[in-house]
């Protein structure tokens, strides 16, 4: 179990908040020092901002405690106005299947060429059937941005595309270089890990601001945790999962 990181980016708040991601815990669960504050240099050269991060030791022990599981309704998200079109027939057939992954990996390269970029684009099938597109090969990190926003809104301008021009919407993933993957097993840790404290403490705990997307993953992931139950609060983009006891 990682306790402690040191990271740097343009700012101290934007290095915080990379070291908590990455520890998979909320900024109350940790204690932070600025081992170098950001600066533009004499000569233009931009220095960034470097910080120490660490878990409270109340937090270090609790997670070495145990680990833990709950139940609660997915949330219901509006859909965009171009999404609201009719759903996939309950079973395609593998031509019909081909057909959606090859009009979503075209409208996907539209999009990169518009931007200059040349990439790979990876078809799998996904647990609960939905196709997912995996764009790789080369710096595509321009393509997630920061916690995915870039991404998210990829996923959405693909996802709109695609079912205007079919005719009716399936469930189709974007994701670059396996991000979204490794995303959810970090957002699943910190829903675990979180839910832990929670029936430990007896207390409620707000998650930061997410996307959509990412708070489908913290409900999904605490559905069946008979200790705690959770629901979004706020309006987007500051809308977040609390995490409360039952």
């Amino acid at each position: 179990m990682r306790t402690e990181i040191v990271k740097e980016a343009p700012s101290v708040e934007e290095a915080v908040d990379a070291a908590l991601e990455e520890l998979g815990v909320q900024a109350d669960a940790a204690e932070y020092e600025v081992l170098e504050e950001p600066s533009k240099g004499l000569f233009g050269g931009a220095r960034p901002a470097v910080v120490k991060v660490w878990l409270k030791p109340e937090v270090v022990q609790e997670l070495a405690d145990e680990e833990g599981e709950q139940e609660e309704e997915e949330e219901e998200e509006p859909l965009p106005e171009a999404l609201r079109v009719p759903e996939a027939p309950a079973e395609l057939t593998e031509e019909e299947l081909d057909k959606v992954a090859d009009t979503a990996v075209a409208v996907i390269q539209r999009i990169l060429g518009s931007f200059g970029i040349e990439a790979a684009i990876d078809e799998y099938e996904g647990d609960d059937g939905e196709i997912i597109l995996d764009i790789v090969g080369g710096d595509l990190a321009i393509l997630i941005g920061r916690h995915g926003k870039t991404l998210d809104s990829l996923q959405t301008l693909v996802s709109a595309a695609t079912s205007r021009q079919l005719g009716f919407r399936y469930p189709i993933v974007v994701d670059v270089e396996g991000y979204r993957g490794r995303r959810r097993e970090k957002l699943e840790d910190m829903a675990r890990r979180t839910a832990d404290r929670v029936a430990r403490q007896g207390r409620a705990v707000k998650l930061r601001p997410m996307t959509s997307y990412e708070r489908r993953i913290i409900h999904m992931s605490l559905r069946d945790d008979r200790r705690v139950v959770t629901a979004s609060e706020g309006e987007d983009p500051s809308r977040a999962v609390v995490i409360s006891p039952k």
